[in-house]
């Protein structure tokens, strides 16, 4: 294959989109311990001291339900207070919610589509990096690493908000990373050199730690690190700028190379249709390279109003080729029910909005163990795809 270059990005707990995101998932949270069919759709946003939280939270007990102690609680665990603000302490939450239990019926309708909505999923054949495109793997390892300098290396005196970008050039199925850049918030009086130094050392001792778990990724760093390209990082989260739940979609997704339909994960539980469509298309498409039907699989499936199990649209392998949806429509459940009863309360959703979906090998959604041979692979399945791919 000819010489491809792509690009991923990633952003730290503290940035103000991923709290806006974490808050959100911590009243889904909530809400589903309440009362497993709950009903969440919530949107948040923040902006220097202020939390605003709208939306429809439908539960036993919604109405003991504490925003104020679950915000502050998202914050401190971000990183905020101690000398970098907003504190918990400080934040003035104003709300608009409609708070109350789930109407006569409504828990039993939640196995149907209260919305449209179109949802893609991803894999690609390699399990070392999860079977996600590697400069997401990649984007999303070192910067979670270098979310630790903040405790690890307390002199740097770095805050709770950064972004890290990957530029990955992709030789023959070899990888490389050709760029990198940083942005850590850091107190504008502390070593700015100290900070290079400790990102090139930690770059350097990761890359060669997953270049050992992903055989094909080269263990070298660039000679041009960009840390803090702009100048000082000191004002950052939402002192610095506003945040929004639902504006990280590529970053919760699957990258820039892959196209994301659907809307927003966080903030819904898992009976809507954004966030369970979103999980059983991934479902699928690391079914298709698990079974080696394909070395890439790009799934889409769709829900009407009133649906009870996801439509699946279509299966594309790499170069575009369609594989037959017929037999993969029916080896899962694709319903709202099964992703609402067995997703439910089974993972940490604020560690989930903050890291991702698909990222984890141990999330719920993401055990898909199906041998080979639980599947035939007759001619007709693949559809303009070399019979060699399928087998």
């Amino acid at each position: 294959m000819s010489k491809i270059t792509c690009s991923a990005e990633f952003v730290f707990p503290g940035h103000p989109d991923k709290l806006s995101d974490a808050i959100a998932d911590a009243l889904v949270q909530e809400a589903s311990r309440r009362e497993k069919r709950a009903l969440v759709g919530v949107e948040v946003a923040v902006h220097r001291s202020s939390v605003f939280v709208t939306g429809r939270i439908g539960c036993t007990g919604a109405n003991e339900i504490d925003i104020g102690d679950i915000v502050r609680n998202v914050y401190h665990s971000a990183g905020y207070g101690g000398g970098w603000g907003p504190g918990p302490d400080e934040l003035v939450i104003h709300t608009d919610l409609c708070l109350s239990p789930l109407e006569d019926g409504e828990a039993e309708f939640r196995s149907l589509a209260d919305d449209q909505s179109i949802c893609t999923g991803y894999a690609t054949a390699r399990a070392e990096t999860n079977h996600l495109p590697v400069e997401h793997w990649l984007a999303n390892r070192l910067g979670r690493r270098l979310a630790g300098l903040r405790t690890e290396a307390v002199g740097l005196e770095l805050g709770p908000d950064g972004k890290v970008i990957v530029i990955v050039g992709i030789d023959d199925d070899r990888y490389c990373l050709e760029g990198f850049s940083c942005s850590l918030q850091q107190k504008s009086a502390s070593d700015g050199l100290g900070l290079h130094r400790a990102v090139r050392v930690t770059l350097e001792e990761e890359m060669k730690n997953l270049s050992k778990v992903c055989s094909r990724l080269a263990p070298d760093v660039p000679r041009e690190l960009s840390v803090n390209g702009a100048g000082t990082f000191e004002v950052g989260g939402p002192e610095g700028d506003n945040g929004l739940s639902g504006k990280k979609l590529v970053v919760d997704a699957y990258g820039p190379r892959v196209p994301i339909g659907g809307g927003a994960l966080s903030g819904k539980d898992f009976f809507k249709v954004d966030r369970a469509g979103a999980l059983h298309a991934r479902r699928v498409a690391k079914a298709v390279v698990v079974t080696g039907v394909a070395r890439e699989a790009l799934v889409r499936i769709g829900w009407f109003p009133g649906d009870r199990s996801a439509r699946l649209l279509s299966i594309e392998a790499e170069g575009e080729r369609l594989i037959d949806t017929g037999p993969w429509q029916d080896l899962f459940d694709l319903t709202l029910e099964a992703s609402g009863e067995h997703w439910s309360n089974a993972a940490d959703l604020v560690d989930v909005a903050r890291y991702g979906h698909f990222t984890e090998v141990g999330r719920p959604w993401e055990m898909v163990r199906i041998l080979p041979s639980a599947i035939t692979v007759p001619n007709h399945l693949v559809v303009g795809v070399e019979r060699s791919m399928a087998n």
